[in-house]
């Protein structure tokens, strides 16, 4: 099952985005670009013609962490032992093949600079479905890597992924899929993120913004669960 109740949603509506909020959202919320299923299970679609908010180049639906009674969560990673775990599979790419299925930000703040420390991407690239995480090394730093954790997964193959950030600073990223693919990434980050508040985001980034409105990404989840301990 997924647990919505400390999440809010962006949608790439025209002529801008529209933010569906915490309480609407386990109200029973459904557009064309987020579709409930019998089973529980979620898809989220966004075209490539869509609307982007102004920090960014690409559009996204895509749930972002709050509060359970819709204020924004934003969090140090000292403070907690902190999770994100999912089940999901991708279904339908744009034309250049990458999609954003999660990601830890930091807050937009004074003295922040409001970079993503991972996005979990994926990639499908001659053929083959890859897990590539996109990790920034220090906050500020334009340069991101680029780590394959997994390849061989295809489209509409289930797959899960658990992110963990420690309170002294390790980060662990594992991905599995349901053919038996799997792959893992534990690092220590700098210091210079202790100073920063983080978030968890997760849904379908995609990353491309050209194109009819038939082409986009599709992306199901079947769970999704956050925790802070």
């Amino acid at each position: 099952m997924l647990d919505l109740t400390t999440w809010n949603l962006s949608v790439p509506t025209s002529p801008e985005p529209t933010t569906i909020t915490t309480a609407r959202l386990n109200n029973g919320y459904q557009s064309q670009y987020f579709r409930r299923h019998a089973d529980g299970s979620v898809t989220f679609w966004v075209p490539v013609n869509g609307s982007h908010t102004a920090d960014a180049r690409y559009p996204r639906s895509e749930l972002r962490e709050t509060q359970a009674d819709g204020a924004l969560s934003n969090w140090y990673h000292h403070s907690a032992d902190n999770y994100l775990s999912a089940v999901l599979s991708v279904n339908q790419l744009p034309s250049k093949n990458k999609i954003v299925i999660a990601q830890i930000h930091s807050k937009d703040e004074p003295g922040s600079d409001n970079d993503p420390l991972i996005k979990l991407q994926y990639h499908y690239l001659r053929g083959v479905g890859r897990l590539e995480l996109l990790l920034r090394k220090r906050p500020g730093d334009a340069e991101v890597q680029n780590i394959l954790l997994a390849e061989n997964i295809q489209l509409n193959e289930r797959f899960g992924y658990d992110l963990r950030i420690t309170p002294s600073g390790k980060l662990g990223v594992s991905v599995h899929s349901s053919d038996g693919d799997k792959g893992a990434l534990y690092r220590q980050l700098s210091g210079y993120w202790s100073k920063q508040q983080l978030y968890f985001k997760a849904g379908a980034y995609i990353q491309d913004n050209y194109g009819p409105a038939t082409e986009g990404g599709r992306v199901t989840f079947y769970w999704l669960n956050s925790l802070h301990r």
